[in-house]
């Protein structure tokens, strides 16, 4: 897969340890290297503003898009030039995934995971299919798996999805992982009838 573009979702917020905000930096540096276009949610504070940065710094593109609402309460990172101030949230996230190739998943909160939901129920039923990495820094999102193998255990997913997710450790990675992406059958209702049939 030919990876031009990709959406980084992430925090507004820090984190309390260092090494989030370095590794959203050290991101944003390997897809400036790699000449691949940075979209994000448009923020100057945080992990948004760290990844921005990090492919500012290093001569990157980047588009930034970002609700009318949230242009002062995050601070729009005035030195991204293509920045697009949409009206709502709802029109940020169409945007965000639009404009992808592929989805980056930095650590985050409840929007960060309400984006990355979209994405991953979008790919169950075949609507679109774009492949997603998880930045696992510092273990962050290691819960999450879990809850997804809890999710296959008591048969409200099909293991099969998880192809659609690579779970990372080292940034340095990430590119890679998204380009080895194989598209996954969506969900079809012989699936769902096959699951009720098991209970």
């Amino acid at each position: 897969m030919n990876i031009k573009s990709i959406s980084v979702f992430c925090g507004a917020r820090s984190g309390n340890d260092r090494i989030f905000e370095e590794s959203a930096y050290n991101l944003g540096k390997i897809l400036a290297e790699q000449g691949i276009r940075l979209v994000y949610g448009g923020g100057g504070l945080g992990l948004m503003g760290a990844v921005a940065t990090g492919a500012l710094d290093h001569g990157g593109e980047v588009t930034g898009i970002i609700p009318e609402v949230l242009v002062d309460r995050e601070m729009a990172h005035t030195g991204v030039q293509d920045m697009r101030i949409v009206k709502n949230m709802s029109i940020r996230k169409e945007q965000l995934i639009d404009e992808a190739d592929a989805i980056v998943i930095l650590p985050g909160g409840a929007g960060t995971m309400e984006e990355f939901f979209q994405v991953f129920v979008a790919g169950q039923i075949g609507i679109y299919q774009k492949p997603i990495a998880f930045v696992n820094t510092a273990g962050y999102y290691d819960s999450l798996f879990e809850l997804f193998n809890t999710f296959i255990q008591h048969d409200f997913l099909e293991e099969r999805f998880l192809e659609l997710i690579r779970k990372v450790n080292r940034i340095e990675d990430v590119v890679e992982k998204l380009e080895h992406f194989t598209p996954v059958k969506g969900r079809t209702r012989e699936d769902i009838e096959k699951g009720h049939s098991r209970n």
